[in-house]
């Protein structure tokens, strides 16, 4: 006959109402506004050196021959890449031990100061080749400094926004983006003609292209300014005035964690984000930073008919991001990823086909046919990623994770795409090399867990309004998204009886 036993266990308090992190419109759009700024600095100077990139190797590299010139300044790109993995691993720990807000303002400012000094550089004409060097070092601090602003900036968005419509408004982030580059690319455009008009075809090798740099003060300063209004992320909060999972703990992979501790608890995960941040910056920065150069070496076209190009293709896809976030809310992140996957494997040979022709409208037509999936691609970028992981070490973990794939294969597309075509003599190989990745990350995304409409792991939930938080906390028990054993929530110890239980027989 079975003997029973009183045995009181340990347990979490349920979720109520006051943990339920309500975030009013006004003080989202407050929050995303100010991320925004950020992302837009950041991609205006990738646009100007983008779409100067074959006027920088004029000013910065005098008359080297073949296209070493150009490859020693695309290696200016690069060089910033190679660096983001230390601004991550110094910046993403530290994000996550002081706040989002305190880290995002420092990135902010390093990279509008480095942008602008580019702008009052010597050139080789003054200083011979040692010019390339001072390019280099400030290229080098854009990049420590961006090794923490978008891994701080998709952590800040994705935990401001609601749960139920978290890929909506994180959507936003590379709407700021892709603006922000096209902006940098209108720029280039218009100095060039109102340059060229006035000075000659020489004037943008002389002086004008110090002009979109130079831009960067005054945009710098605004984007400063909006950084200094934007609060702390709610989660961030919540979490350390629980004082639960604040304070690195070895063993507890929900507390925060240093580098060795992320690689120790999250490698799996990590590898997972690095496969999809490969596949998306391959073919992002193939679309962005690298078809200026593509289009003006390998098909013919003119520097501001390059420009002019791909402006009205970033503008109709930027217009398209919050769509598609919206659409991840319905059908979840995976299947959107997959639509990634598969329209880069099946678009993009046809695109550089197309490309080929050398017409305006065969340059628009490949160009969007480029620009599909990265889309897909970028559009739930903010809001699937750091979904991964941890609130505690979620700064530190995306910042790995994103730094390690956009510094070896994103931001270093240009220089390999260039470097395949100059090697193989195939002008298809930038096609080649972006699809390899989607292939990888489509094999990433088989192990992925779906985020959407679930809060993000290691928060309470999100919402717009206290009706939606009476609904959840009503519902707790049998509502899908919620698992309460990830959340911030008081350990309780009962100290009456409790419900009898079987030991033996």
């Amino acid at each position: 006959m079975a003997k029973e036993a009183r045995i009181r266990r340990p347990r979490r308090r349920r979720l109520q109402v006051d943990d339920v992190l309500v975030v009013k419109k006004s003080r989202l759009r407050t929050a995303i506004t100010g991320t925004v700024v950020g992302n837009f600095m950041e991609w205006f100077d990738f646009g100007v050196y983008g779409y100067l990139a074959v006027t920088l190797t004029a000013v910065f590299t005098g008359e080297l021959e073949g296209g070493l010139g150009l490859l020693l300044t695309l290696f200016g790109f690069a060089i910033s890449f190679l660096v983001r993995p230390l601004g991550g691993f110094v910046l993403g720990p530290l994000g996550d031990k002081i706040g989002r807000q305190r880290v995002l303002f420092f990135t902010m400012a390093m990279m509008a100061g480095a942008t602008a000094l580019i702008g009052l550089l010597p050139t080789s004409a003054q200083i011979g080749l040692w010019a390339i060097i001072p390019l280099y070092l400030l290229k080098m601090v854009q990049g420590f400094s961006t090794g923490g602003e978008y891994a701080g900036a998709t952590t800040y968005v994705s935990e401001f926004s609601p749960d139920r419509s978290r890929g909506f408004w994180s959507s936003f982030l590379d709407v700021g983006s892709y603006v922000g580059f096209a902006a940098g690319a209108s720029v280039v455009a218009l100095t060039t003609w109102i340059v060229e008009a006035n000075a000659g075809p020489d004037g943008m090798t002389e002086f004008g292209w110090r002009i979109p740099f130079l831009i960067a003060i005054p945009l710098g300063i605004v984007a400063i300014w909006f950084r200094l209004k934007i609060p702390e992320t709610p989660a961030f909060e919540a979490e350390q005035e629980a004082g639960l999972t604040v304070g690195e703990d070895n063993n507890n992979p929900m507390a925060r964690q240093g580098l060795i501790g992320i690689f120790r608890h999250h490698w799996r995960v990590v590898l997972i984000g690095v496969a999809l941040v490969s596949a998306t910056n391959t073919a992002g920065y193939a679309l962005t930073s690298y078809m200026p150069t593509y289009l003006e070496t390998e098909v013919g076209v003119s520097n501001l008919g390059a420009a002019l190009a791909t402006v009205p293709v970033l503008i109709v896809m930027s217009a398209c991001l919050p769509l598609i976030g919206k659409l991840s809310d319905k059908i979840g992140r995976r299947p959107v990823y997959g639509i990634a996957v598969g329209s880069t494997i099946v678009l993009m040979v046809p695109a550089f086909t197309v490309m080929q022709i050398g017409e305006e409208w065969a340059v628009l037509i490949a160009l969007a046919m480029v620009a599909i999936p990265v889309a897909f691609y970028v559009a739930i970028s903010a809001s699937a990623l750091p979904a991964l992981f941890p609130t505690a070490s979620r700064f530190g973990a995306m910042a790995v994770a994103y730094n390690i794939a956009v510094s070896l294969f994103g931001g270093t597309t240009p220089l390999f795409s260039q470097a395949l075509i100059e090697l193989t003599g195939n002008t298809y190989m930038p096609a080649f090399y972006i699809m390899f990745f989607a292939a990888m990350g489509g094999v990433a995304l088989l192990s992925m867990k779906e985020t959407a409409k679930r809060p993000l792991l290691g928060s309470f939930p999100t919402v717009e309004t206290t009706a939606e938080a009476e609904e959840i906390v009503e519902h707790q028990d049998d509502n899908p998204y919620i698992d309460t054993s990830t959340m911030p929530l008081d350990i309780i110890t009962p100290t009456g009886p409790a419900d009898p239980e079987p030991v033996g027989s």
